[in-house]
């Protein structure tokens, strides 16, 4: 046997409180007794809508219910559409790669950047090679210097357990 799905809204004989703060388009907006802002919008033919309940009084609103769950579900979805998501790239190097290998991934941190994403930069120590990580900084602001006209670095290049990271994100 199905549910009946609840409203996500107190309306019309679910609200129940003394008295609310009557908003709407076409009425005099005040403080009613329930009984009163009920039939105000049964004489408009619209639904009573509680918009916030910890307001005292608490609001509501004088409007058609359906045409209220369609404009809110309307303005998440834009609200949704607006935000961005932020992609991260990573490239890996080692502490002694070779200039073709640095060009090949260079290219592709470039490409990177230039379709809005942000770029992990980060040399790998393995073993002992953490004795040269004066060469992974230095590879690390070579790749900044030469990209800084597709971005700019959000964090300089740190040491972190085995890697050496750096961040860079597009310029706009």
């Amino acid at each position: 046997m199905p549910r009946k799905q609840e409203p996500e809204h107190k309306i019309n004989r679910l609200i129940e409180v003394p008295e609310v703060r009557l908003v709407g388009e076409n009425i005099e907006q005040g403080v009613y007794p329930l009984k009163e802002a009920l039939r105000i919008s049964e004489d408009l033919e619209l639904d009573l809508v509680m918009i916030t309940e910890s307001a005292t009084p608490p609001v509501c609103r004088v409007v058609d219910y359906k045409k209220f769950l369609y404009e809110q579900k309307k303005k998440q979805k834009e609200l949704k559409s607006k935000q961005t998501k932020v992609v991260v790239k990573e490239i890996r190097f080692g502490p002694q790669t070779d200039e073709h290998d640095y060009e090949f991934k260079k290219k592709h941190a470039q490409k990177f950047l230039e379709e809005g994403s942000k770029l992990k930069a980060y040399v790998f120590f393995k073993g002992r090679s953490i004795i040269f990580k004066d060469q992974g900084q230095i590879l690390l602001l070579k790749l900044a210097q030469e990209l800084e006209e597709w971005g700019k670095v959000e964090q300089m290049p740190k040491l972190e357990g085995k890697r050496m990271i750096m961040m860079m994100a597009p310029k706009k």
